[in-house]
Formats: C-alpha cells, structure tokens, sequence
C-alpha cells in the first residue's frame, strides 16, 4: 500500500504522460511569442532552424530516457547530474530548471489574460500587455492553476487532454488555411511560395544569428521533460516516461514543422506589414495573422475567436505543467536534503508536493509583478530569450551526465556507447555551447529590448537579457553555500553516490528518509 507521505503512483498512462509532455512545451503559445522572433534572426530560414533544433532535443530527450531507466526520480536533472559530477553541479541543474520555470510564469500569465481580453472583444485591454486589468487577470490565472496542481495530477492530466485537442485541431487548421490561401495567391502582401531553400543553414546571415535562433527555437520545444519529471506518478515509471519524452519531441517537431512553413508562406519575413519580422507584433505572430488568415466574415470571425481561445488554452496548459515538474524538482531536492524539508511534504489527499507547489505558484506572482512594471514590461519580452541560457544548461548537463555515468559499459557495449554515450553528449554539448554563447553575447546592451544601468556607473549598461538569464542562475551560487552550511549532508556527498544505482533498487522515497 502506497503512503499518503509518497506521491500518486500508477496516476498517468503513456498517453496521458505524453499530453503532458507536449502540453508542458506550450505549442501555441510557444509559436506566438517566439516563431517572430526567430524570423527576425534568420529571416526565411526559420524552417531548417526548427529541424536543427529538433535534434540537441531528440538526443538529450534518448538520455534522459536511458536514464530514467535506472533511476526514475522526479529530480531528474539534479540527481543525475550530482551523481555524474557532484552536489555542486548537480544543485545548480536543479536551480536551472527552478529558474527557467519561474522566469517563462511572467510571459504565460501575460499572455493568457491578455488573450482572454482579446477573445471577449476586449482589444484596447488585450493589446496593452502592461494593463492592470492584464496584471490582475494574469495573477488570478496563476493562483487557479496552482490550485489545480495541488488537486492531483489525475486532475491535470485529464484537464491537459482537453486543452491540447483544442490546441492542436485549431494550429493545424490555421496551418492548412493559411498554405491554401498562399497557393490560391490571396495571402498577405510579401507572401511566398515554401521552397526548399527556406531549409539551407548556409544562407543563414552569421553564425551569431544562427546560435541565437536555435535557442529561441529551443525555447519553442522545450517542456517535454515535464513527462519524465512525474515518472513516478506514472504507470511503470522506468519506461514509460521516457518513451513519452521521445514521442513528445516528435510529436512538436511535425507540428512546428507545419505551421512556421505555413505562416512564413502566409505573410513573409518582412518588417513590415503582416511580415513576421514586424517589431510591433514579433511577440504575437499568431495574433497578428488570425482575421488575414481566416477572413473578417462570420466564419472567419469565429475562427480567430477559436485561435484567440487556443492561444489562451495553450498559455493555461503550459502554466499549469510549469508548476508540476518545478514542484517536483524541489520536492526531491528536499528528500535528498538539498532544500529544507518542508519542501518534500505530501498533501496528505491529493498527494502532490503541497509546500513546494504553493512556494513556487506565490513565488511565480511575485516575479510576474516585479517584471511587469520593469522596464514597461519590456523584461517580460527579454524573458523569452534568456530562459533559453538555463534550458541550456539543464539540459545540456543531462545528456553529458548520461554519457559520463554510462561509461563502464562502452568497452564491451558499442550500442551503449553509441546510444547512451555519443548521442546524449552531443545534443547536451551542443546546447551547453549554445546557451554558453548566449550568455556571453547577451552581455551587450543592445542585445534585447532592455538593459540595465550599473549604480554609479552610468555609461555601463548590461542587457536584460543577460541579466536574467545569467544573473539569476548566478544568484544560485551564494544560495548554495547558505545551504551547504545549514544543512551540510547533501553537499558533503554524503546522499547521493557518485554512481547510478542498480535498477532493481527502489525508487527515491523509499531510498531517502527524513531526518529526524
């Protein structure tokens, strides 16, 4: 018999894992906030961008996968990468994925109110994304999706199942629609017709614009490690989350695949008009293309109401699977004695990670608030572009943790070698490079659309997008050494070997027990 102290075992099939997986990457919304953005960096080639990012996230995706095998821990990346390489980097793993999650709550709760406006007719409200109503009704969206993480995730699973259907039939219908319209010639002005050039990385402009593309693109696919993330609320939990991570990277790449062709086609890459490239909607591609696509007449009228609903949907869902793999991120981190232990507490009802979810829905208000009124909301827009830096590097320190904690079996296993060696490392090495990169360039004060002066220092500025995206993954470190002396066991070594465990051991609740 499961105890009420554990999480809900056996909760989640594959299919419902793989919802959550692809629900978690936010598809619509993604594609809102970001195919503009990516556009702007590499003009028609935005295509190949979306299949080369494809592969760091299959690779890593097949790490992952191997080694949830072993050991399906909701910790995932803090606990395989303390394993690999020690508490210090295995901490600050953890604090990636704390701080990515935390930093995309702003831009979610943003878009999802203003899309509400938008959907009741509410323009002038709906197109002003630092409105207090915006502000309000976001904030409301983020405490009822933390209510609805704390209910189970049974709860969410099926409430993610109805969001992703609405998601899907309506970006693939905007898709169809919008290529129909393209072959017809009555599409936007600076339509084009797709070719195969659109998918040539040399015509790219500079490998600076390449770099930073694949990881906007990045952004786009990422949240389907959210399925291995509540491996053990999932029915057998060492196989089943990652088969479903590797489908949901399939699933998001057909999909995306799809609609950047079909938009591209649609309006062009221009920075004018209904281009995507345009800076007055770079942030809101959808928005901008729904009445052009599907015509001002009553059918059309109701069709971009249903875009302005999936776009909403899709924000929601992703709000909502933010807050379930952040929660049991930290959860772990508290059974393995890296965070105080009220973070480890169950609701004794729904068993969900009460205290860690709540902590990180009421943290999530706070920062939405802090960011909406810095810089005119401008870091909200920053905010896309910098979480890129911490998926990088959580991501990339999985796929190398799996090579480097498989090693042993290279020698006399050339298939080990390759698919738990050659490919994770890859694609966790090329994404260390490219949030690397990221996070040097992003230094530049005209990186982005905001930057910050040093105090006393006036003609020093530092691009928003550096300060959040290295400033807060720095601010792990003094967390660290704050907790490294107050609870010392974790970060001495002394609770997770520096090896992966055999596959027959149990699972972290039963291997890690509160302290006294």
């Amino acid at each position: 018999m499961t105890s009420p102290s554990t999480l809900r075992s056996g909760a989640l099939s594959l299919a419902s894992s793989v919802v959550i997986g692809v629900a978690s990457a936010g598809p619509a919304y993604s594609i809102t906030a970001t195919l503009g953005l990516v556009v702007a960096a590499v003009g028609l080639q935005a295509p190949i961008i979306v299949l080369l990012a494809f592969v760091p996230m299959l690779l890593v995706a097949i790490g992952y996968r191997d080694l949830n095998a072993v050991e399906p821990d909701p910790g995932t990346s803090f606990v395989w990468a303390t394993r690999a390489f020690g508490p210090f980097t295995g901490w600050m793993a953890g604090w990636a994925i704390v701080v990515s999650d935390l930093l995309v709550m702003a831009s979610l709760a943003q878009i999802s109110a203003q899309y509400t406006f938008l959907l009741v007719g509410a323009d002038g409200i709906g197109s002003d994304a630092t409105s207090w109503w915006v502000l309000l009704l976001g904030i409301v969206y983020l405490v009822v999706m933390t209510a609805v993480a704390v209910a189970g995730i049974d709860v969410s699973a099926r409430l993610q199942s109805w969001l992703l259907a609405v998601e899907f039939v309506i970006l693939v219908l905007f898709a169809v629609v919008a290529l129909v319209r393209v072959f017809l010639g009555h599409a936007a002005v600076g339509a084009a017709t797709p070719s195969w050039e659109w998918f040539d990385p040399f015509a790219i402009g500079s490998f600076n614009d390449f770099v930073t593309a694949l990881l906007l693109m990045v952004f786009i696919y990422w949240g389907w490690d959210s399925a291995v993330s509540v491996n053990q609320e999932t029915v057998d939990p060492r196989r089943t989350p990652g088969r479903s991570a590797v489908l949901s990277t399939i699933t998001l790449v057909a999909l995306y695949l799809l609609v950047t062709v079909a938009a591209q086609a649609f309006a062009g890459s221009g920075t004018e008009g209904l281009g995507l490239a345009n800076p007055d909607h770079v942030d809101d591609v959808l928005g901008a293309l729904g009445t052009a696509v599907f015509g001002a007449g009553p059918v059309g009228s109701f069709l971009v109401h249903l875009l302005f609903l999936m776009v909403l949907t899709s924000a929601a869902a992703s709000t909502q699977t933010t807050i379930l793999p952040t929660a049991r991120t930290t959860y772990s981190m508290a059974l393995h004695r890296a965070l105080p232990e009220a973070f480890g507490r169950v609701h004794p009802r729904f068993r969900t990670p009460i205290v860690s979810t709540v902590v990180f829905g009421a943290l999530s208000v706070l920062l939405y608030v802090a960011l909406n009124f810095a810089s005119g909301g401008r870091l909200i827009a920053d905010a896309v572009t910098a979480i890129g830096i911490s998926i990088g590097v959580y991501y990339g320190l999985t796929g190398v943790s799996c090579a480097w904690l498989y090693r042993h079996e290279f020698a006399s296993d050339r298939r080990a070698l390759v698919m738990k060696g050659v490919l994770p490392a890859l694609g966790g090495g090329m994404l260390l490079f490219a949030a690397g990169w990221t996070a040097v360039t992003s230094w530049q004060a005209d990186y982005g659309d905001s930057a910050w002066t040093l105090p006393f220092l006036p003609h020093w500025q530092i691009g928003g997008v550096f300060l959040l995206g290295v400033g807060t993954l720095l601010l792990g470190v003094p967390l660290y050494l704050l907790l490294a002396r107050s609870m010392p066991e974790f970060f001495r070594g002394e609770v997770l070997a520096r090896r992966l465990p055999a596959p027959s051991e149990r699972i972290v609740e039963s291997d890690v027990t509160p302290r006294a």
